[in-house]
C-alpha cells in the first residue's frame, strides 16, 4: 500500500471509531495514538533493516526514536513488534506493547493497556502477546506472557490475560476469565 493512501486509511481508522474525533486535521494533529503508530512503522523499517543498515546501528537508532516518540505520545511501542493495518490505540496514555507483540489488523486498545511479557519466552520462543484480527483490550487492562488472544475477542478494563483467550470470546477478572460473547 503506497505511503499516502496507508496515511489516509490510518486518519479515517481514528475517525470511524472513536465519535470525538471532529475531522480529518484535528485528528492529524491531536491524536497521541495515531502519532505514535506512525512512529513505530519508521522505527520497525529501521529495527527490521539489515546489510549496511544494521552495520551502521540501525537497531540501535530504532530505540531512540522509539523512546522519543514514547516521550511525546505516552505510547510505547518497541520497534519489533508487529502490528496490524487499521490499529487504533484510544486516549493512548500508557499504552506499553513489548518486543514480540503481534497485534493483528482492525484491533483496538484503549489507555494504560500493557501487551508485556511475564519472564522467560512462550510458544515459539515469544514472550509477548499476539491479538488476533479484531480484538478490543479495555483501558488498564494487561494481557501478559506468550498468550494469544483469538479474532473478534475483548479483554474487559482491568482484566489480567494469562493465558489464550477463544476467538469471539470476551475476558474479564483478575486472573481473565473468558466465556463466549453474548453469553
Amino acid at each position: 500500500m503506497r505511503l499516502l493512501a496507508r496515511l489516509g486509511e490510518d486518519v479515517a481508522t481514528v475517525r470511524q471509531r472513536d465519535p470525538a474525533a471532529r475531522g480529518r486535521v484535528e485528528t492529524v494533529v491531536v491524536y497521541p495514538g495515531l502519532h505514535a503508530i506512525w512512529a513505530h512503522r519508521v522505527t520497525s523499517r529501521l529495527w527490521r533493516a539489515d546489510g549496511l543498515l544494521r552495520l551502521l546501528g540501525s537497531r540501535f537508532a530504532a530505540r531512540v526514536l522509539s523512546q522519543l516518540a514514547r516521550t511525546a505520545t505516552g505510547v510505547e511501542i518497541h520497534p519489533g513488534a508487529v502490528i496490524g493495518r487499521r490499529f487504533f490505540i484510544d486516549h493512548g496514555m500508557g499504552t506499553v506493547i513489548g518486543e514480540t507483540a503481534v497485534v493483528g489488523d482492525d484491533c483496538t486498545v484503549f489507555h494504560g493497556v500493557t501487551l508485556g511479557g511475564k519472564g522467560g519466552r512462550g510458544a515459539a520462543g515469544r514472550r509477548h502477546p499476539t491479538l488476533e484480527r479484531g480484538v478490543t483490550v479495555g483501558a488498564g487492562a494487561a494481557v501478559l506472557g506468550g498468550v494469544v488472544v483469538g479474532a473478534g475477542s475483548v479483554v474487559g478494563a482491568g482484566a489480567a490475560v494469562t493465558h489464550d483467550v477463544p476467538p469471539g470470546s470476551v475476558a474479564v477478572g483478575v486472573p481473565a476469565v473468558a466465556r463466549p460473547r453474548g453469553a
